[in-house]
């Protein structure tokens, strides 16, 4: 699934800007250089692409000199990224580059560190809080998650299998959003924050190098949101199937159809990854208008029609229950 078929909510941002002290309602120039409307920092339910969070980050990275802009009561620097992937090359195995990734951070943060445990029969990538992380917590806890993940698929230069990933806080308001998140099903209110990883999978060699570390850091943060697991969760493969087909949405039976499964089975396997047929429905509709809305200057009407919505006020209903707004006016606050 490409970044580009992606939005992600406006918290995203907003929680960043709370992390900065920066007062309810402003919009700094990071905002701004990444294209989004500052209007749409009111709205909770507003979403960004994945592309203008990735630059509102890289934003916030080079004016702060900080690859994690003010995440941690200490700054890690710009290149800091670059040693740690440069250190991790030339390792027999993602296990043993996993420890230097450990022993790295070990060196550069005081506020977390990650440890590699043992999980019953497997093999997992913990966090380790060793100060209050405050109220962006759980943003943390997430990015430094689809940091390491990232990281580890981009090592092996293959998509990552996870078993689960565990999270030690209660579901937050975007639970639904981690099945795009993560390389395997999220289980929360666990007693810590991990990776688990699949059997073999810490046994696969390295097959980076020098050559590709700076493309890699280029488009950070984009290959950590990027979903990883686009061809092994079926969640992913039944959202491709939806994208392929916007304007006449495939049904339950063909989706089942197309991915060799009975609709019962189709649905049980929705169920075990935490979202259902008409959830994704919906996600992918909403997503792809938000991004034609951004990113195109087609009219409304043309963008409900391509979307399957016969009825321009019935895609008007809907994304007001998407976005809490109308599309027009979604538009409008863009700059």
């Amino acid at each position: 699934m490409a970044a580009s078929t992606m939005t992600v909510p406006i918290g995203m941002i907003t929680q960043m800007l709370d992390r900065l002290g920066h007062p309810p309602g402003a919009a700094p120039d990071a905002v701004v250089r990444a294209g989004i409307a500052p209007a749409l920092l009111a709205r909770p339910s507003a979403r960004v692409t994945v592309e203008q969070f990735a630059l509102f980050y890289r934003t916030l990275v080079v004016q702060m000199d900080d690859e994690t802009p003010g995440l941690f009561s200490r700054p890690l620097r710009g290149g800091t990224l670059k040693f740690l992937c440069l250190g991790l090359l030339g390792a027999p195995s993602l296990r043993v580059a996993l420890h230097r990734f450990c022993c790295f951070f070990r060196l550069v943060l005081d506020d977390l560190a990650f440890r590699m445990v043992a999980d019953g029969g497997a093999e997992g990538l913990l966090i380790e809080e060793r100060r209050d992380l405050g109220a962006q917590r759980a943003l943390i806890l997430e990015l430094m998650l689809l940091l390491a993940q990232g990281i580890a698929s981009w090592m092996l230069e293959r998509r990552l299998r996870l078993v689960r990933v565990d999270l030690a806080y209660p579901p937050p308001p975007h639970a639904d959003e981690y099945v795009n998140m993560y390389a395997g099903p999220a289980a929360f209110g666990r007693p810590a924050t991990l990776l688990v990883f699949d059997a073999g999978t810490l046994d696969l060699p390295v097959r980076q190098d020098r050559a590709a570390v700076s493309a890699f850091l280029r488009r950070a943060p984009m290959d950590w949101i990027r979903p990883p697991a686009a061809e092994r969760l079926v969640t992913h493969r039944v959202r491709g199937l939806l994208e392929a087909r916007l304007d006449r949405p495939p049904s339950i039976p063909e989706i089942a159809r197309a991915l060799h499964l009975s609709p019962r089975t189709l649905a049980r396997r929705l169920d075990a990854e935490g979202t259902h047929f008409q959830a994704l429905k919906s996600a992918v509709r909403r997503d792809a208008a938000i991004i034609r809305l951004l990113c195109t200057d087609l009219p409304v009407a043309t963008i409900g029609a391509q979307l399957g919505f016969e009825d321009p006020a019935a895609f008007n209903r809907a994304f007001r229950q998407w976005a809490g707004m109308p599309p027009g006016g979604y538009r409008k606050g863009r700059p």
